[in-house]
């Protein structure tokens, strides 16, 4: 499936930096051993990574309902979190760097959370050539990099071209849930997404930001943030039907 001729995909900047970290002899061992079960492999000619996920889990004795894709999940923990929250959601993430994956195939076998995939490779990528319209019931997006310096704003993962193609997978109803321990960040975030046209902000506060939803777990990232006297910002929109 191409990305829709109105939005942009630029392959050339990435929001992310591929780092030269090591998988730890268990996550070496979880990718050898669970990664055939819970990673679905990177097919830009699949035509709908929803459905072909939901009908696995449902194979593999996990009725799921609904699906969600989460950018970027590090390490894993808020995964495991998501998943054991919403037991009738399945949860794919994507992640490039291998010792998370790593790391979350051993919480999902601890957890026995049957109702995650991953998907290893750029999210946005997946989301342009993997993800149907109208299919995710939600996307989730913890902590990106900030990229705070102005010179390298133009790799922050939220810009009105990520927007629209986020919003045009979603469902109507489906939300799109960000939070940053960026002030500069978040601001940039309620306004590339208040701009877009088929996102409706949901947060139903004076100022835009979101509360904390029990779903998401305080992430290390988040306690870095509290601890250096940041605050947490959460920024929650749905498509509009």
């Amino acid at each position: 499936m191409s990305a829709p001729a109105d939005i942009a995909h630029p392959r050339g900047i990435r929001s992310y930096v591929l780092r030269a970290g090591r998988c730890t002899a268990a996550q070496a061992r979880a990718l050898a051993q669970l990664g055939p079960h819970f990673i679905i492999p990177w097919d830009e000619g699949c035509a709908d990574l929803a459905a072909t996920a939901l009908a696995a889990a449902r194979a593999a004795g996990h009725e799921c309902r609904r699906v969600v894709l989460e950018i970027g999940f590090g390490m894993g923990q808020a995964t495991a979190h998501m998943a054991a929250h919403m037991p009738d959601t399945l949860i794919i993430g994507c992640e490039v760097h291998p010792p998370g994956v790593g790391a979350l195939l051993r919480l999902i076998d601890e957890g026995q959370l049957g109702n995650i995939r991953i998907v290893q490779h750029d999210a946005v990528q997946v989301l342009a050539h993997m993800c149907a319209p109208g299919t995710l019931a939600g996307i989730c997006i913890l902590f990106p990099d900030p990229w705070p310096k102005k010179r390298h704003h133009k790799r922050r993962l939220i810009q009105s071209a990520f927007a629209r193609l986020a919003a045009t997978r979603l469902a109507p109803g489906g939300w799109l849930h960000c939070a940053t321990d960026w002030q500069p960040y978040a601001e940039h975030m309620l306004e590339v997404l208040s701009a877009e046209p088929l996102l409706a902000n949901a947060a139903g506060t004076a100022d835009g930001y979101a509360p904390h939803p029990a779903w998401r777990p305080e992430t290390k990232f988040e306690r870095r943030g509290l601890r250096l006297g940041h605050g947490v910002w959460d920024v929650a929109f749905v498509r509009r039907g």
